[in-house]
């Protein structure tokens, strides 16, 4: 690759007309199958009592381009009706060098992050799945429903949130897009009928507990991405065969497994595989309709640097 005309700026509208569902779950499945570096993300503390987060995440591959992506969350910005993701991916030559692209940074992690998940549940959820349940109400739940929808059957799409009126929001806006959507009164009501159980939350207390999980269930941990914070209780560990997106991330900085792992719920080879080893057929998926499945991801560059190729194959040259 080479820069065109200098430097390309790729905005939000850029990223979601690139990165349909469907073209990059597959890239992504490509990718985690492909020879890649994607080193453990930097992480820092930032300043100001707010429990912001800067995350530095590079990624490369061999006679390919170089991806950088520099993220901060900022945990408080919802009180200021902003997304709590705020970050930029830059893109470079892999042969000089030479910055070839600058990318909305929020737009991609939601579509990368959702298609990870999707593509996790490709391997992991039933082939009949077909009630998908959203926990959370922020910018990844309409994006969580749409993805899902790209592998599997869903016929009905709930969402269910702390805030009544954030959860009718994400259901009416899914609902224009032709979802059968509704909301959710009660959590647990609404988990025992899920057949797809994603939660995109901050919490640092389990929402979701192994004992709602129907038979055959598929719960996706996405939210969660600090030690300290949980959307599913250790019997959902004891219930579910165990995934993640990379084990050195994942069982590093996630509550919902380094806090099983310190109470001797879960040691780290009970975790069933990464989905590396599922994208390469290395370790069987779903082994029967009637067990539960977990993936839990914290993210890695890999993603970032497969979603940001794709938009760049796809601009005009």
């Amino acid at each position: 690759m080479s820069p065109i005309s200098g430097l390309r700026v790729f905005s939000r509208a850029d990223v979601l007309d690139r990165l349909d569902y469907p073209s990059l779950i597959d890239r992504l499945d490509t990718a985690f199958r492909e020879d890649a570096t994607a080193p453990l993300r930097h992480r820092h503390d930032l300043p100001g009592g707010g429990g912001g987060l800067m995350l530095i995440k590079p990624a490369w591959r061999p006679q390919g381009p170089v991806a950088v992506k520099i993220v901060n969350v900022f945990p408080q910005n919802a009180r200021r009706d902003l997304p709590a993701v705020q970050g930029t991916v830059l893109l470079f030559n892999g042969e000089t060098g030479a910055p070839c692209a600058v990318i909305d940074g929020q737009a991609l992690t939601n579509r990368r992050t959702a298609a990870a998940s999707a593509l996790a549940a490709r391997y992991l959820a039933r082939i009949d799945a077909a009630v998908h349940l959203v926990v959370g109400t922020g910018q990844l739940a309409p994006e969580l429903a749409r993805a899902h929808a790209a592998v599997r059957p869903i016929a009905r799409t709930i969402v269910w949130g702390r805030n009544p009126d954030k959860a009718r929001a994400v259901a009416q806006l899914l609902a224009s897009e032709g979802f059968i959507a509704e909301t959710a009164g009660d959590l647990r009501s609404a988990v025992e009928v899920a057949d797809i159980v994603s939660c995109a939350t901050l919490s640092t207390e389990p929402l979701v507990s192994g004992v709602w999980l129907k038979p055959g269930a598929h719960l996706d941990l996405v939210g969660g991405y600090r030690q300290d914070m949980r959307e599913a209780d250790d019997a959902a560990i004891r219930a579910c065969r165990v995934f993640v997106d990379t084990r050195d991330g994942a069982q590093v900085e996630a509550g919902d497994l380094t806090q099983p792992i310190a109470a001797g719920v879960l040691s780290p080879a009970g975790i069933a595989g990464e989905l590396a080893d599922l994208c390469n057929h290395r370790i069987k998926g779903r082994l029967s309709d009637t067990e539960c499945t977990l993936f839990k991801s914290v993210g890695t560059a890999l993603e970032d640097l497969a979603a940001a190729e794709l938009v760049w194959d796809r601009a005009d040259k």
